[in-house]
């Protein structure tokens, strides 16, 4: 006695199909097609008057029955939806124990990021009461201290006041004198000199060695003036600059 499976086979075995595998419904009678089945292109059904190798032809295809695209007659799984021709179920969800054992599923590490390049050279960024008392700002000047110190690690760095709406963020920040512009001057490096150039400051920008008076006249506009080891920058209402060579407690301290 042979029954017909849902894609249309004959199969003697009234469980499942002797020739996809589909299961089929308990109670179908001998020598019947499902329904569905029947209402199927012709064209479907398997050919059995050759084989593959005698006729050329591709091996008689298969629906699956959970998501119902094609696969091959000797597919053992769907290969779109996982479905199991041959036991008739969906394979079993993935676990967090699967993903972690095994060689093959392992996360692989996480790749160390290469390290900070460390700062040769910092900007002391000073408050100057010598150059404060010549300027005749209305701002009152802040206590002198210690310095600020800047690691510079580009070679051409922006001095002047950060500026949201322009979208200015100077690496030597002087935001809290006025007397700065938002485009103060920039400093060049060839990693052994170091240049300053004014970008047409409202104040100007001024250099002076660090044994000689304060100075009285401001640098060119957009050209630069090479720095020597003993000189220092002038902005603003009372910021001077020093530019120097990074101690080694200083470049420890960027780790």
């Amino acid at each position: 006695m042979t029954v017909n499976c849902p894609s249309g086979h004959p199969s003697t075995s009234t469980d499942y199909c002797d020739v996809c595998g589909l299961p089929i419904p308990a109670g179908t009678p001998a020598g019947s097609t499902d329904p569905a089945a029947s209402a199927a292109p012709a064209a479907a059904a398997p050919d059995t008057s050759a084989t593959p190798a005698a006729s050329g032809a591709a091996p008689a295809g298969q629906l699956c029955p959970n998501c119902s695209d094609a696969a091959s007659a000797d597919a053992l799984f769907c290969e779109s939806c996982g479905y199991d021709f041959t036991t008739g179920t969906m394979p079993r969800p993935a676990s967090s124990l699967d993903l972690s054992s095994g060689p093959a599923r392992a996360t692989p590490p996480a790749t160390p990021s290469a390290p900070a390049a460390l700062a040769e050279w910092v900007v002391e960024r000073w408050v100057d009461p010598d150059w404060y008392a010549v300027q005749q700002s209305d701002d009152p000047c802040p206590s002198p201290g210690l310095p600020t110190v800047i690691p510079l690690t580009e070679k051409s760095l922006l001095i002047g006041r950060p500026s949201r709406s322009r979208g200015i963020s100077p690496e030597i920040d002087c935001g809290d004198d006025t007397g700065v512009s938002r485009r103060q001057a920039q400093l060049t490096t060839d990693g052994q000199r170091w240049w300053v150039e004014d970008l047409q400051s409202s104040n100007g920008t001024y250099v002076a060695s660090a044994a000689g008076p304060l100075p009285e006249t401001p640098i060119i506009p957009g050209q630069r003036q090479e720095l020597n080891p003993d000189d220092r920058v002038y902005v603003g209402a009372w910021t001077r600059l020093v530019v120097r060579k990074a101690t080694p407690e200083e470049q420890a301290g960027q780790v």
